[in-house]
């Protein structure tokens, strides 16, 4: 999608700190951490939102979920435990309309609402 910022971090187009990537999946750091390691993850198909996961592409979250354990453990803090988080629509906090999980570890985590 020519707009989407996380299509243009995907393409190159636009700089990220990437921790891991594969055919599937992109994952990089918050600019805007909200914990001590904030890493974004992203598939490379455009997926609007939670809203819009189906039996065709369902498989770029399944890769993703299979793929985070290792994510956490590559930057370090896996061992203590993490939180992945997804925001959908414009209630649940999603600024991106991109799919993406934020993946936050290095600290205990915090009450959520």
């Amino acid at each position: 999608m020519a707009d989407c910022i996380f299509c243009k971090i995907i393409a190159g187009e636009i700089p990220s700190t990437k921790v891991f990537e594969d055919e599937t999946m992109l994952a990089f750091r918050d600019i805007d951490p909200q914990a001590p390691e904030h890493i974004v993850i992203v598939p490379k198909a455009h997926i609007e939102s939670t809203n819009d996961i189906n039996v065709t592409n369902s498989g770029f979250v399944a890769a993703i979920f299979e793929k985070i354990p290792q994510i956490a453990a590559n930057c370090g803090f896996a061992e203590d435990g993490y939180r992945v988080v997804n925001n959908c629509g414009k209630n649940g906090g999603q600024t991106v309309p991109h799919l993406h999980f934020h993946l936050m570890g290095g600290a205990a985590a915090g009450k959520m609402y």
